[in-house]
């Protein structure tokens, strides 16, 4: 998992230092439009058959199932959290432009990953945002639609629905194969 986390934590610097070398050419912080996919990558590695060396020990254990998914989504989390603070104080990005997408999109992928697994969610779900939110913003200089501070709600919205679908769902993560978790 550690190659993983340290992809991750390169493109919030490479975010960055993009956000800093290019402040008169960017007009849309890449912080901003990175920051909320970039949990999603964490989530994949740190819940993907072939990243863990040990998952049939992993599989076997009483806490393998929605346990083991939220601590290791935690620690993910925890992981950019205070690169991510930093990188926004840095370029002038406020935290719930970014924390709360990136928690929702977290969210939804968790959701998503009852049903189709972990690592397809978050493909899918990265994928469409580097093509339908990320890739228009930095070409087209402007600010997403989907993070302007009024969309808030609905971030907060999808969060709260892929919760409810995650504890509806519980029992799918404890089911190795492509519906449950792993």
């Amino acid at each position: 998992m550690a190659p993983w986390l340290a992809m991750v934590t390169c493109l919030t610097l490479a975010a960055l230092l993009l956000d800093l070398l290019a402040t008169h050419t960017l007009p849309v912080p890449a912080v901003l439009v990175v920051a909320p996919a970039l949990p999603l990558l964490g989530v994949a590695a740190a819940w993907s058959r072939g990243l863990d060396p040990a998952f049939e020990l992993t599989v076997a254990t009483p806490r393998s199932g929605l346990g083991l998914l939220l601590g290791r989504t935690l620690a993910v989390l925890l992981l950019l959290f205070p690169l991510l603070l930093v990188a926004g104080a840095l370029t002038g990005v406020g935290v719930a432009a970014w924390l709360l997408p990136a928690i929702a999109l977290t969210s939804a992928a968790l959701a998503l990953g009852s049903v189709v697994g972990v690592p397809r969610a978050v493909t899918v779900l990265g994928a469409l945002w580097a093509v339908a939110v990320a890739a228009p913003a930095l070409v087209l200089g402007t600010l997403p639609v989907v993070l302007h501070p009024d969309h808030l709600a609905g971030w907060a919205a999808l969060l709260v629905l892929g919760a409810a679908v995650v504890a509806l769902r519980r029992h799918a993560f404890a089911a190795p194969g492509p519906r449950g978790a792993w």
